[in-house]
């Protein structure tokens, strides 16, 4: 499989170094990545990971803006500037930085998350929240939609 599928949550060590889960591992090496491209998501606290394909594929977005536009210049700012590249060791760990701690709220335990193409870094309990507010948005669509069609057949 080449996704990034499934969650795991790994302790960090005293050195402020995490195992990435053993399935993404192989994704990774499947990919050939050595490093990790890591971005601050937007919306959420968590971390965006993949390989450099993560970083390419937001560079050819940017490049579709008029590079004269706010919008060209906030996007590279997002981009690059809330972006690092995160080294994968021999053991198949990374540290977790500052820069992971600050925008994450990480401190012991890191929970990994497959989004297929990447995989998002969070702290356990704020997973646990966005996750149930996932699920709870997702039933309210699905209740709509069955509510629709009711109606739509009963007319």
């Amino acid at each position: 499989m080449d996704r990034f599928l499934s969650s795991a949550i790994n302790r960090i060590d005293t050195k402020g170094r995490v195992s990435v889960p053993a399935h993404f591992r192989s994704v990774v090496q499947k990919r050939g990545f050595t490093d990790l491209y890591a971005l601050r998501a937007l919306d959420v606290p968590a971390m965006d990971v993949g390989g450099p394909d993560l970083l390419d594929r937001y560079e050819q977005r940017i490049a579709l803006e008029d590079p004269f536009l706010q919008t060209a210049d906030d996007m590279s700012f997002f981009v690059h500037g809330d972006g690092s590249f995160l080294k994968l060791d021999q053991d198949g760990r990374i540290t977790i930085t500052d820069f992971v701690r600050e925008h994450t709220g990480i401190t012991a335990e890191v929970a990994f998350v497959g989004r297929g193409l990447f995989f998002q870094m969070w702290e356990p309990q704020r997973l646990e929240a966005h996750g149930a507010d996932v699920r709870a948005r997702l039933l309210k669509l699905r209740q709509q939609a069955s509510e629709a069609r009711a109606a739509a057949s009963a007319e």
